[in-house]
Order: structure tokens, then C-alpha cells, then sequence
């Protein structure tokens, strides 16, 4: 039994999201928050909140104890760009591109053994 919790068109860079993802895949649930707390990093509070809410729709509509669970899958996908411009000299201008994600939790019951 798995459940998901999606976040999507988070305002962070994919590149920046899959820093802190990566250190969170594949653990327990008390250790992988413990882990976001003391990251500094703008991504960690946006995949906290989002394994917070997997965790509540596991214990919520499949019945599954929070303290059994690990992370099974975690991955950030690239979102739409925000394409923004920047004066410059001589009159140009370039293109600043603000990068969105999607990012995916699943969590899943341990398994015994």
C-alpha cells in the first residue's frame, strides 16, 4: 500500500529541489523530517510540508501507522518556465527564465524483516 502527496508549480528551481530531495530518498519518515529541519536550503521547508501531507493522507485514507512509514519514492519534475526580461546596455534586453517544479512524495509501509 502507497500513498502521495504532489506539489506542483512549487516557485523553485528543479536543480535546487533535487539537492534536497536527494538526501531524503529512500529513509524513515522521523528521520527524513529530522533531516529537512536542519537543511538550509529554500527547498527544504516546501518538502517538508509535502512529506507532512503524504504522511497525513497514508494515516487518513488507508489507515497505515505514520510511525511504520518510509519514503519509497521521492522525485522533482520540471515545471512551466516563467519567462521574464532584464534591461541591458545599448538598449537590449535578456530573457531571465524563472524555473518552476513538480515535486512527488510516496510513502509506503515498511517492509518487515
Amino acid at each position: 500500500m502507497q500513498a502521495k502527496a504532489v506539489a506542483k508549480s512549487v516557485r523553485i528551481a528543479p536543480r535546487k529541489a533535487r539537492l534536497v530531495v536527494d538526501l531524503i530518498r529512500g529513509k524513515e519518515v522521523g528521520e527524513a523530517i529530522a533531516i529537512l529541519k536542519h537543511t538550509q536550503r529554500s527547498a527544504s521547508p516546501v518538502v517538508e510540508k509535502l512529506l507532512n501531507s503524504a504522511v497525513a493522507n497514508a494515516e487518513h485514507n488507508y489507515e497505515m501507522n505514520p510511525d511504520n512509514l518510509e519514503i519509497a519514492q521521492i522525485y522533482v519534475d520540471e515545471g512551466v518556465t516563467l519567462k521574464r526580461f532584464r534591461p541591458r546596455a545599448q538598449g537590449r534586453a535578456t530573457q531571465i527564465n524563472k524555473r518552476t517544479s513538480h515535486i512527488t512524495v510516496v510513502v509506503s509501509e515498511k517492509k518487515e524483516g
